[in-house]
């Protein structure tokens, strides 16, 4: 368990000294799609260097050699049922890092771009990008374990957080049409 904190505090620590150089990233390219008569130049700049400054350190984390068991597990749920008889602070750690890992790129894509104005958009992208991570973890041989039940989580993450954003981008979905 020190170790999983560990890497936690890493996380928050790298984010702390991040957050300059984000602002400093964001203002950037304000100016420049400005220059450049881009729509919504501050909007697009703040989701693009949130998603990434938000999902980067958790991909860091998550692509990070460890001394684990390998392995897959590609029976749905399997795995999660297993924590019912782990400790809360695993369960804690599993499944809240889990839902976290894709927040950020859930709440801003819709913000971003009025193509990913719906939930159903978002998931496909956040499970296209966790399999991606999943099938690395794997392949790279990192120590981990790839699961199914953690692009679950990891895309169940991003539409939670995309429905948090809900109100700055629901506007954008055209009259008529039920988003999915």
């Amino acid at each position: 368990m020190a170790r999983t904190w560990e890497l936690w505090g890493n996380v928050i620590i790298a984010g702390t000294f991040a957050l300059p150089v984000a602002l400093l990233a964001i203002l950037v390219l304000r100016r420049h799609r400005a220059r450049a008569g881009r729509p919504a130049p501050l909007r697009t700049s703040i989701a693009d260097v949130g998603i990434a400054a938000g999902t980067a350190p958790w991909i860091w984390m998550i692509l990070t050699p460890s001394d684990g068991e390998p392995g897959v597990g590609l029976v749905p749920f399997a795995d999660l049922a297993d924590l019912v008889t782990a400790p809360w602070e695993a369960v804690l750690v599993q499944v809240g890092g889990n839902l976290l890992v894709f927040a950020a790129l859930g709440a801003l894509l819709p913000v971003r771009s009025a193509a990913m104005s719906s939930p159903a958009r978002v998931a496909a992208v956040a499970a296209a990008f966790s399999v991606t991570v999943e099938v690395l973890q794997y392949v790279l041989r990192l120590g981990r374990f790839s699961s199914v039940d953690d692009v679950i989580l990891n895309t169940a993450g991003a539409v939670i957080f995309s429905l948090v954003t809900r109100r700055w981008w629901a506007d954008r979905i055209p009259a008529g049409t039920v988003p999915h």
